[in-house]
């Protein structure tokens, strides 16, 4: 239905119902350019209720107590120590989702974001920097926790919501005042929120010919000469636009032996998958052969009860980034033979 029919339809229905010609033309105004782009209309906090299809009381509770809607987690990281996860409990899980679905997935963001984008990926995000002489890593301390929930608020906004609208929808995405590690809402979210950092990054790279990509907090700088000044530059624009950089995992790099940018390597002329990666799985699928899976799985004493499932999402990540392997998809081949 085209942008005149649907805003015709509302005005039909504003009428039929006795809604004032004075407030038909003022809701008239604001569902406008929401419909312009594809935004559903939010008019108050009981017509989200019934968008989301929860109670009053329910929802109230969100908004005003967020923390008794989440439970918290840690997972390790790959560098050490641990990272919290705030996960949601699955009603306010449903509502991220259709918040997702239904308005953040029709904003745009900017091309060098290759994190939770639509035909982007850990894969694309490499494949610009291959072949580069120069190789300038930089993380995001705390990337979700330094946004507010003031920033998600201006987001909602700035799609033309109201204010009180657009702090419900804020509510619905933070825990604690910050966006949650653990929502689906945070990606998407985080993306539009370091649009402005995106823009002036990448007319920075271009002023220097350089090449940039950010995969979440994961920043990466390519192009024939990086220097230290460069990196001063870069860390004034992420501090300027909130966010702080961790300098234990900032990297600058001009010899290309061990190039490796989220999970894949850079250091030759194509993309690949890491050696150590490559010789782990080799022993893996090597035991599984020799001992068989049952008894590779108690030999190592496994719990997981997808070790097998496990094995075979690894050789596919493989063949992922080099198709053409005849050791990755030979071992795919047979281990899919396999009981399960």
């Amino acid at each position: 239905m085209s942008v005149v029919k649907t805003v015709n339809k509302w005005k039909r229905d504003f009428i039929q119902h006795g809604v004032k010609d004075e407030l038909v033309a003022d809701y008239l105004t604001y569902i406008k350019p929401l419909v312009d782009k594809g935004l559903p209309i939010i008019f108050d906090f009981k017509h989200l209720c019934l968008l989301l299809g929860k109670n009053t009381s329910y929802l109230a509770s969100v908004v005003n107590a967020s923390s008794s809607h989440y439970r918290e987690f840690t997972i390790p990281k790959r560098s050490g120590g641990v990272r919290t996860i705030s996960a949601p409990y699955p009603a306010l899980l449903d509502c991220q989702r259709w918040i997702n679905q239904h308005i953040l997935s029709n904003v745009e963001i900017h091309s060098s974001a290759h994190g939770f984008a639509s035909r982007k990926s850990i894969i694309t995000n490499a494949q610009v920097h291959v072949g580069k002489k120069y190789f300038l890593k930089v993380d995001i301390k705390d990337f979700f926790p330094s946004i507010t929930i003031n920033q998600v608020i201006t987001v909602f906004k700035n799609l033309e919501y109201t204010h009180k609208v657009s702090f419900y929808l804020a509510s619905l995405c933070c825990y604690e005042k910050v966006l949650p590690q653990g929502a689906p809402t945070s990606p998407m979210l985080s993306n539009i929120i370091a649009t402005s950092m995106d823009n002036r990054l990448a007319r920075f790279a271009r002023k220097f010919k350089l090449s940039y990509t950010r995969y979440a907090d994961d920043l990466a700088f390519t192009g024939a000469s990086i220097t230290v000044k460069h990196l001063q530059y870069i860390t004034e624009i992420i501090q300027d636009c909130g966010f702080t950089i961790n300098p234990s995992k900032t990297l600058l790099q001009q010899k290309k032996n061990k190039r490796i940018l989220t999970g894949i390597s850079i250091a030759e002329q194509q993309i690949k998958i890491p050696r150590e990666y490559k010789r782990k799985l080799r022993m893996e699928i090597y035991c599984i052969r020799r001992f068989g899976i049952v008894r590779h799985i108690r030999n190592q004493r496994i719990k997981n009860p997808n070790h097998l499932s496990t094995v075979i999402g690894k050789i596919q990540f493989w063949l992922s980034v080099e198709p053409d392997n005849a050791f990755a998809k030979n071992s795919l081949e047979e281990l899919r033979k396999l009981p399960q």
